[in-house]
């Protein structure tokens, strides 16, 4: 899959964007949801994400297919133009491990530059996937916080933050 068209998000692509958080709540992916999260909410979030000011949201797909997502909130305090976070990269199941979630970081980092934002931060759960991609990609882990959220079955689980400097 290297080699997904990767674009800004669209009305058009809310259905595969709810579906695509779902499977990834549903797969155990601790992205702020828990276990019996449903299709009408993830619609919601993403209805609501989609109209959110300062926000991309970016998407990879083939064909017709939606294989994944990133976002990058660049609404930021008077004092730190030059800073935005990055959230909710989720690549589809059948779609990991084949470059996608790399092809997003890059892109967005890309956008980033364009939108003058020069410092990135995120977070994500120690030792996961993620973890590993953003190592790969040249990020740099920050510290952890222990207990930070819970995992969609409830149980707690820390936080890496990880930034990066364009």
């Amino acid at each position: 899959m290297p080699g997904a068209a990767i674009r800004r998000a669209k009305p058009a692509d809310l259905p595969a964007l709810a579906d695509l958080l779902v499977e990834a709540v549903v797969g155990g992916a601790s992205i702020g949801f828990l276990a019996g999260f449903a299709t009408a909410e993830a619609l919601a979030f993403w209805t609501a994400r989609l109209a959110t000011p300062g926000l991309v949201i970016l998407v990879a797909h083939d064909a017709d297919t939606l294989r994944g997502t990133v976002s990058l909130a660049t609404d930021q305090p008077p004092n730190q133009p030059h800073r935005a976070d990055v959230q909710k990269l989720i690549v589809a199941g059948a779609a990991q491990r084949r470059g996608v979630g790399r092809q997003l970081m890059a892109a967005l980092e890309a956008e980033a530059r364009r939108l003058g934002r020069m410092t990135l931060v995120l977070d994500t759960v120690p030792d996961s996937a993620a973890a590993m991609l953003y190592d790969s990609c040249g990020w740099t882990r920050i510290g952890s916080i222990a207990d930070f959220a819970l995992m969609p079955d409830g149980r707690k689980t820390a936080t890496v933050i990880f930034a990066k400097w364009l």
